[in-house]
């Protein structure tokens, strides 16, 4: 008798090259991957498609200043009038066999970063100081980092001794009809409309550094043709999504909306 596996439904994600091929690789040689690029191109996405792909449960943290060894690790808490160990996001994925995904981990202190150095190298093991655990990750195990490389200063940036134990991918923006694809399978919108999208975020990408902080993700277009599926006035759903999630000076908007309503024909 032939069993039959479950259907996974995998998350939608359009692949740009060889970053499939890579990750499959770096998993089945029990080495861990950094993802770096800027932000809304996809990284985190990627990275839940494969764990869905490859079957293995997803631990994903979106690392801040705050964050601490223990927040990672796991610590000892207190209830029902007894002191219990709870384990955090990356032992639960070293005991599991999964993924654990570090979202922006430049921005983890830096000592907190330092507890991934023997799960990154050949050792694959990770100290329990509290509990005196030395866990062995299995062969399924996962470590993915990622960061944005336009973030980085002398303050933020990976040191190369964390930086050189990863097998490395780099994202950017897709290239005009891979962008168009994309916002098809995520929102359902019309080809003409996704056209126009990607049309609007090549012009504000060629502001960035200049009045832009950050450049048009795709995400924000995603969030755009969602609001226009769902009936909303194009050049309203890209001020709403677009435009005012750029930026906050109000004559930037302004001259960010002339491109926009220039190519709905406003």
């Amino acid at each position: 008798m032939k069993l039959e596996m479950p259907q996974i439904e995998l998350p939608f994600y359009e692949a740009a090259g060889e970053e499939i091929g890579v990750f499959e690789h770096a998993w089945k040689n029990r080495l861990p991957l950094l993802i770096k690029g800027p932000t809304g191109c996809g990284k985190t996405r990627f990275v839940a498609h494969m764990a869905a792909r490859l079957r293995l449960p997803l631990y994903t943290v979106a690392c801040h200043d705050d964050l601490t060894a223990a927040d990672l690790v796991g610590r000892h808490l207190i209830g029902d009038g007894q002191t219990v160990w709870c384990d955090g996001p990356l032992t639960r994925a070293v005991r599991e066999g999964g993924i654990c995904y570090l979202d922006e981990v430049v921005e983890a202190r830096k000592d907190t970063t330092v507890v991934l150095h023997p799960l990154a190298d050949d050792r694959r093991i990770l100290p329990i100081d509290r509990t005196g655990e030395l866990l062995e990750a299995p062969p399924s195990f996962m470590l993915v980092v990622s960061y944005n490389p336009g973030y980085q200063n002398l303050l933020k940036g990976m040191k190369p001794s964390t930086r050189q134990r990863f097998v490395s991918l780099r994202f950017d923006f897709p290239a005009a009809a891979r962008e168009e694809a994309i916002l098809i399978g995520e929102s359902g919108c019309a080809p003409d409309l996704a056209k126009r999208l990607v049309s609007i975020a090549h012009a504000l990408r060629t502001l960035k550094d200049q009045d832009l902080e950050e450049a048009a993700s795709t995400r924000l277009l995603v969030y755009a043709a969602l609001l226009v599926r769902d009936g909303m006035d194009p050049v309203v759903a890209c001020r709403a999504a677009i435009v005012e999630s750029l930026t906050d000076d109000a004559e930037v908007a302004e001259a960010l909306m002339e491109v926009v309503s220039a190519t709905f024909g406003r």
